[in-house]
């Protein structure tokens, strides 16, 4: 990892972080945000640390498991990190399923934190 751009690292990072966290404990995800952060989630709104945190520890499953396919990662002109992950999830006894997630990451307080997230199952028929 010491030869990728530090963008590159610390978007890895947190994307392997933030799966972690997501899959073995929904509850310590309010970490990683902020009270300005807003998440989309399947096309709802929900802003502020609080508001998030309760819609993903809401979500219908006991168990998930995420598996990372691809992930992209920008610096932006503000000194942010776009990061764009693409990969398929498993949760509870349902078929593997497609997912997109996109998240801006920016340094608050000498810490990386979640200021932009937006997640989209991958299975809606366009036909």
């Amino acid at each position: 990892m010491g030869d990728q751009p530090l963008w590159e690292q610390i978007g890895t990072s947190f994307v392997q972080h933030y799966y972690q966290m997501f899959d073995h404990d929904r509850t310590h995800l309010g970490s990683i945000y902020i009270d300005m952060s807003c998440l989309t989630w399947e096309g709802q709104q929900f802003q502020g640390k609080r508001a998030i945190v309760d819609k993903l520890n809401s979500l219908p499953f006991t168990k998930i498991a995420h598996s990372i396919t691809a992930q992209d990662h920008q610096p932006t002109p503000d000194s942010a990190i776009l990061s764009m992950v693409i990969g398929q999830l498993k949760a509870d006894d349902d078929p593997i399923m497609g997912f997109h997630q996109s998240f801006i990451l920016k340094n608050v307080d000498d810490a990386w934190v979640c200021t932009n997230d937006m997640f989209r199952l991958a299975i809606h028929n366009f036909g």
